[in-house]
């Protein structure tokens, strides 16, 4: 009889696990769907004109593929204020893949955030079902927080923009990290921690967020992996915290080493505030309004923008106070609850923490808060969550099905708001004229949209917004280079001349901004303080494109030819593949009568660019009026090999009145007449 009973227990245990892999397989099978659902019309998203182009379109170094050269590049070359080789590497493939095809680009993020869902999933479960706490096995728990982190509307930044593919990117390996570190924390090896290690290291070659997860470790081994030794409790896997820290220091100086790369990148591109930009009174007071922020965007996820301007406000603003009062109660509640229920103090810690690399107090960009800080962050307060709720209701089967039944609408709510959002990333108009719908004198929205509109050729409604960005922020540089630029379009040259004037008198005017007013100061013919700005151009970069050529022309039109042919062969000698330079050198060849120079330049331009029509037609023209010159010194023979050459150019250029015009000389040569016209 105990044998039949034993018999009968084992196979109900067994059948207990299968259940639980069935209802596991169609948790993964559910959270792939969903999240597929939600990212459903990133089909139709292109990319963006905010950072896109930099980090991607206009990268020289993604485009051309797979190259040695490309993933030295990679890892040796700080780009765009960061290092991050293994993004750079994704980027890479996508364009040997894809091209510049967006749709590629974005499949390849949506399928990372999937596999991060169902890592993340994956991890919970097995994580809690490691310890013998009350919390083991949450499956329903992990799931939970597994599908609010695949389907919530402020994940949207981070999958949908093409720029943060270092986002989705890093938290595939941070999970990959937490994974192999959970397998060391069960049966520790020195093989198992080596492989943390190898991991980490990949993981911090992603982006510069990663430098907290070591900390996270930590807070692992307080919950749920209850590593950490209290009193006289010696648990087989338990250990001291000191022990706890020293494993980890080589992590933490992995870490390290990311700060110190980063700092350096950021510091050489600019990308960091000074004091003087935003004084640390603001950022302090920002860094409490942010914290509080956030957990309202993640429980009330409405009015979600690309960019939200900086409040610069201080201490004196009274939600400034109330959210500092607010951080600081939550902050103790969570402790004081966590000597009982572990995961609270272990959430808050984990968002906070995890926060602190973005949240202001080193100041990177001018935005007071950005989602895609959130996109691993937002975890700990969802561990919160999910596991108040599974304590609440446990042994309340009534309170079981209302929780389900919640966790239902708020997941199809979310799964309904991303979609919204990510239409909202479909392209650079749609994107900054729904941030400007949701937010106030926001200037670099204003900008960043009226650019756009002005791509698109909508001028008239371009000027309105770059004038409104100029308004804002009165030193804006970008904003009033870009106004300028727009008269420029509208032949408004004295608008333009006024803008480019402005912002030259800084001493850190960019060359852009210099040549920008060179080029206006050209069309009305005022060469000399042309001349001017386009020498401090070449001063500032003489790499510039078309500055050296812009320079030799502005000294031609000045009637200072020999200085300009000077200043032609000058940049030829560094860029002797340059063929606008070959080109205005071949023009200002003709204007001095040097016709055999001015028929190797534009010979050298259709060399390098046989498409050229210009090269072609001056290149027809030139042996032309060589041909001309021939026939009048009686050297019929000379004449007829130059105007053929002619004709052979002009017929291929499509030049078909020129062609007329050289074969009717031709025609005379071959009589041994010269031609007698003008």
């Amino acid at each position: 009889m105990a044998k039949k009973k034993l018999t009968e227990h084992r196979l109900s245990v067994v059948e207990v696990e299968r259940r639980k892999k069935r209802v596991t397989l169609l948790i993964y099978i559910a959270l792939a769907a969903a999240t597929v659902v939600a990212y459903e019309p990133i089909r139709h998203n292109g990319f963006v004109g905010y950072d896109d182009n930099e980090y991607i379109v206009k990268n020289p170094h993604l485009t051309g593929g797979i190259t040695q050269q490309s993933i030295m590049w990679a890892f040796t070359k700080p780009y765009a204020s960061n290092w991050h080789p293994l993004t750079w590497i994704s980027h890479i493939l996508d364009c040997q893949f894809f091209g510049l095809n967006p749709l590629g680009h974005h499949l390849v993020s949506v399928l990372l955030h999937i596999t991060n869902s169902l890592l993340l999933f994956w991890i919970l479960t097995n994580i809690t079902d490691s310890t013998s706490s009350p919390q083991a096995g949450a499956i329903w728990a992990s799931a939970f927080v597994a599908a609010v982190f695949a389907v919530h509307p402020v994940q949207v930044e981070s999958v949908a923009w093409a720029a943060e593919r270092k986002t989705v990117l890093s938290g595939l390996f941070w999970l990959l990290t937490m994974a192999a570190y959970v397998r060391y924390a069960r049966q520790p090896a020195f093989g198992r921690y080596i492989l943390v290690l190898l991991v980490f290291g990949l993981c911090i070659m992603t982006k510069p967020i990663v430098v907290t997860l070591p900390l996270v470790l930590l807070l692992l081994d307080y919950w749920p992996l209850e590593r950490v030794r209290w009193g006289q409790s010696i648990g087989a896997a338990s250990k001291s915290a000191k022990w706890l820290i020293a494993e980890k220091i080589p992590l933490l100086a992995m870490s390290a080493f990311l700060s110190v790369m980063t700092f350096a990148s950021q510091k050489s591109g600019g990308a960091m505030s000074t004091t003087e930009n935003m004084p640390l009174d603001y950022r302090i007071a920002n860094i409490f309004l942010s914290y509080i922020k956030y957990i309202g965007k993640m429980i009330w996820p409405s009015r979600l923008a690309v960019y939200h301007p900086h409040p610069r406000t201080g201490f004196s603003d009274v939600a400034v106070v109330i959210c500092a009062l607010l951080f600081v109660l939550i902050t103790v509640f969570s402790i004081y609850m966590g000597r009982r229920k572990r995961y609270v103090a272990v959430g808050w810690l984990w968002y906070v923490g995890t926060l602190v690399p973005m949240i202001g107090l080193v100041q990177v960009g001018a935005q007071a808060i950005a989602y895609r800080y959130m996109y691993l962050s937002m975890l700990g307060l969802l561990i919160i969550v999910a596991w108040a709720v599974k304590d609440l209701v446990a042994n309340r089967f009534r309170w079981k099905v209302v929780a389900a039944v919640s966790a239902i609408v708020v997941l199809s709510a979310f799964v309904i708001l991303t979609r919204i959002q990510v239409r909202h990333w479909q392209n650079t108009i749609t994107l900054f004229e729904h941030t400007l719908n949701v937010t106030k004198d926001n200037a670099a929205a204003e900008h960043n949209y009226g650019y756009a509109l002005s791509e698109a050729g909508r001028l008239d409604e371009a000027a309105i917004h770059l004038n409104r960005a100029v308004q804002l922020v009165p030193i804006f540089v970008e904003a009033r280079n870009n106004l300028g630029k727009l008269y420029l379009k509208q032949g408004k040259i004295n608008e333009a001349i006024d803008c480019f004037t402005e912002l030259a008198k800084r001493k850190d005017a960019p060359a852009e901004v210099h040549y920008n007013l060179a080029s206006a100061l050209l069309m009305q013919k005022r060469y000399d303080e042309a001349i001017k700005h386009l020498a401090i151009v070449l001063e500032l970069d003489p790499d510039y494109a078309h500055a050296p050529s812009a320079m030799a022309v502005a000294l031609m039109s000045a009637g200072r030819t020999d200085e300009a042919i000077a200043c032609f062969n000058k940049y030829l000698r560094l860029n002797e593949n340059s063929a606008e330079l070959h080109y205005n050198l071949a023009v200002a060849m003709v204007m001095q009568k040097n016709y055999d120079e001015a028929i190797r330049h534009f010979t050298r331009v259709t060399e390098l660019d046989p498409n050229n029509a210009g090269a072609l037609n001056g290149l027809a023209r030139v042996l032309d009026t060589l041909a001309i010159t021939y026939a009048e010194a009686g050297k019929f023979d000379d004449a007829k090999i130059t105007a053929e050459k002619a004709l052979n150019i002009a017929k291929t250029a499509g030049q078909a009145e020129l062609a007329r015009e050289i074969d009717s000389r031709l025609q005379l040569y071959k009589k041994g007449l010269p031609y007698q016209g003008k």
